[in-house]
């Protein structure tokens, strides 16, 4: 039996899992690399990889590796492959092609164009007929992947991703695929916990894809039985008897584990998530086997009878600076759920903001870097034990921050998840390589500062952790400073003032921490210097935890309420009380479009925070206007930004659940109408106020169709969401006049950050 060059391949930083896996199939000769591993064998080698890898999304079959210098070479290397020998005429065949770092061909369109010639060229040739191209499920896959100069042509033997187990119904959409779920679990010890039969739990299921891939490891299920289509199956060379005898090979595997199954549960509280986790259960033909309940994460408990296992999850991720408020509370409640229900397990949670599993109060074992997709995700594994839980103490937060700061913090609330406070700093001397960073800050403020001027913006980013090593967002304020600390409209203003806010992103697990602390007092010591400013006018928001409270709870209660101007409009901005300072400085250019298209329009502001876009509105002219949001406290904001102003406008503010409001309103048979919506939500939700969770991702649907109910004719909504990995479902909304706007909404001092927010123009 002739021995093939394999090459597996696999999602970053899942590549010595994948080693590791294939070393358990017997297969020696591997050689880990980028985004996969090499190994040789046998046909039945490569066969057992496609039908059992749980991590591997593609095992490719090498069939030459050859220099390209031009495009020609490309086409000479593949005709070079006696492709009579893979497919007959009459077959069909598809081509991917990938390029790195490639001067003869970067265009993968092309490059694929290239190989369909070379193949279908020597088969007329020869024939005088040609295969078909098949997209689809043809009878082989051809692979090129083109690295330099040097190509690699494969046939793919798995004819589509691998992570497609067969069980998933393809209209619903997972937050993870399943060879991520699989590595997870592996990972974190799933299977010697099954074999001592222990529990598994998924907390917050979702579609089910921890729980499935879970019961398939722990039941000896091969991940590819279920699937009826392989690269492999339509070529030549196929041997089906050596297929149909691993097949069978893992059909009494399968049988003989499924009879020593473990307890395997999941809960979450969406019904609709229930629902698919429902039905991929059953396509696994695992029904009865998994059980799945609707229960509220405080709710998710295991039964007296079930023996201590693995918790595992995929929680809601905190994407943009200021998105874990939304997310805090859940983390909050599942460390409590831990702590007085699942002692003597183990748990395993995804994060990609290592910030917010501190809030479960969990100590956890070093963490294991993975890829959901494009974004970097740690895996914490945790022993579930009295000695493991923490509540950190407002005297040692002092203390750590004093390190930092070399100055006292003055006072601070004895509790909150969260402290934002101000500091007055001293010199120590430079930090190395803050020379570095004042240089570039100085770089930064020359260019945004001329452009501020010409554009009369008084407030904007200058600094956005443009050297990864200082990593914080720096903001400038330049408006006037206020005598009164009582009601903001009481303010007296005193004199022109420039302020500086600096929000410090958490360093990652892998920084030492002293390290990070000397490189952010290097930071603060260079600011005032290159702003010409006193120390006093810079403010520092650090992220750490305290004993709890509810996030949305003021964090400090200094009351110091200064004015800015945008646009001619008059807005209160705080920089120590408050988790944000008031003003959304990257929705500038929406809140001046909707100045400039509001006169004598009726106006809806949406989850309206402190109601910005509303003075914005009323400024430009609108007839009236209506502000709702959850928060008194932000409806009260508002309230005194619109007295700043002294509008005389019809101007209505509602404090209400958003969702709800909206709801309710789009159902009455005389909705109220409006010529200009502004739709801003949250990406997550679960407050307490509400009784659902809300998820941008999956909610966005019915939430612009309640809000264009209310538009009037030829009114324009206008959507906007901070969600990063946000796709809008316009199949979804194919009814409605959808043009994306993101682009011209991005202000030039984000523009380093392109996905800080998305935006659409939306009409009837």
């Amino acid at each position: 039996m002739p021995t093939y060059q394999l090459f597996a391949t696999t999602p970053k930083a899942m590549e010595t899992i994948l080693a590791e896996e294939l070393q358990t199939f017997g297969i020696s000769n591997i050689k880990a690399a980028m985004a996969g591993v090499s190994f040789q064998g046998s046909l039945e080698t490569a066969y057992r990889a496609c039908l059992w890898s749980r991590i591997a999304n593609r095992i490719l079959l090498v069939l030459s590796s050859f220099a390209v210098k031009s495009q020609e070479d490309l086409y000479n290397g593949v005709q070079k492959i006696n492709w009579f020998e893979h497919i007959n005429p009459e077959d069909s065949f598809a081509v991917s092609f990938s390029a790195k770092n490639s001067q003869a061909i970067n265009n993968t369109h092309f490059g694929a164009l290239k190989v369909k010639d070379a193949v279908v060229d020597q088969m007329r040739a020869k024939f005088q007929k040609r295969p078909s191209i098949n997209t689809g499920q043809p009878n082989i896959r051809i692979n090129v992947y083109l690295q330099g100069e040097t190509a690699q042509l494969s046939l793919d033997l798995s004819g589509e991703s691998l992570h497609r187990r067969g069980y998933r119904d393809i209209n619903i959409k997972a937050p993870i695929k399943e060879n991520l779920a699989a590595a997870m679990l592996l990972r974190s010890g799933w299977p010697e916990i099954a074999k001592q039969q222990g529990s598994l739990i998924d907390p917050m299921c979702g579609s089910g894809t921890l729980l499935l891939e879970g019961a398939m490891i722990a039941a000896d299920y091969a991940p590819g039985l279920l699937r009826d289509y392989f690269g492999f199956i339509g070529w030549k060379k196929h041997d089906p008897g050596c297929w149909q005898k691993l097949r069978d090979e893992a059909e009494q595997r399968k049988l003989a584990g499924l009879a020593k199954l473990p307890v395997i549960a999941g809960f979450d509280q969406n019904r609709h998530a229930i629902n698919a986790a429902l039905t991929h259960i059953a396509n696994a033909g695992l029904q009865n086997r998994i059980h799945v309940e609707r229960r509220d994460i405080s709710d998710a408990l295991p039964a007296e009878s079930w023996k201590p296992g693995l918790l595992i999850c995929n929680p809601p991720y905190g994407e943009r600076l200021g998105d874990e408020q939304e997310t805090a509370e859940l983390y909050k409640k599942f460390g409590e759920s831990l702590k007085a229900h699942f002692t003597g397990w183990k748990a395993a949670i995804i994060i990609s903001n290592p910030e917010l599993g501190f809030r479960l109060g969990v100590r956890s074992q070093k963490p294991i870097t993975l890829f959901n997709g494009a974004l970097e995700c740690k895996l914490l594994r945790l022993n579930i034990e009295e000695s493991a839980f923490f509540i950190p103490k407002a005297k040692t937060l002092e203390e750590r921050i004093s390190q930092v700061t070399k100055a006292s913090t003055g006072q601070q609330p004895d509790t909150g998840d969260e402290i934002f406070a101000y500091y007055r700093y001293t010199d120590e001397g430079r930090e190395p390589g803050a020379v570095s960073f004042a240089n570039r800050l100085k770089k930064n403020l020359k260019r945004l500062s001329k452009w501020a001027r010409q554009n009369n913006i008084t407030c904007y980013r200058v600094y956005d952790a443009d050297l990864p090593e200082y990593a914080a967002a720096i903001d400038i304020y330049q408006g006037e400073a206020c005598r009164s600390r009582l009601t903001p409209l009481a303010c007296i203003p005193v004199v022109e003032k420039t302020w500086i806010n600096v929000q410090e992103y958490a360093p990652p697990k892998s920084i030492d921490q002293q390290k990070a602390d000397q490189r952010l007092a290097g930071l603060l010591a260079e600011i005032p210097e290159v702003f010409g400013i006193n120390r006093d006018q810079v403010f520092l928001k650090i992220r750490r935890k305290q004993k709890s409270t509810d996030q949305y709870e003021k964090q400090a209660d200094q009351g110091h309420f200064h004015i800015i101007e945008e646009g001619g409009c008059k807005l209160l901005v705080n920089f120590e009380d408050y988790l944000d300072t008031g003003l959304f400085l990257d929705h500038r250019p929406i809140r001046l479009l909707i100045q400039q298209q509001a006169g004598g329009k009726h106006f809806l502001n949406l989850f309206a925070y402190t109601g910005s876009a509303t003075v914005h509105a009323a400024v430009g002219g609108a007839k009236a206007t209506t502000t709702v949001d959850m928060s008194n406290t932000y409806i009260n904001w508002a309230k005194n930004n619109m007295a700043l102003n002294k509008n005389q406008g019809d101007h209505e503010f509602i404090q209400a659940d958003c969702l709800e409001w909206l709801e309710c309103e789009a159902r009455l048979p005389y909705s109220r109408q409006y010529d200009l919506i502004f739709l801003d939500p949250p990406t997550f939700s679960n407050s307490k106020r509400m009784d659902d969770v809300f998820d941008i991702q999956k909610n966005h649907v019915q939430l612009i169709n309640n809000a264009v109910a209310l538009l009037a004719p030829k009114g324009v909504l206008y959507f906007s969401t901070n969600f990063r990995r946000f796709k809008i479902d316009k199949l979804a909304l194919s009814d409605l006049n959808i043009t994306d706007i993101t682009a011209a909404t991005i202000p030039l001092d984000f523009a380093r950050n392109p996905k800080i927010h998305y935006c659409w123009r939306i009409q009837k």
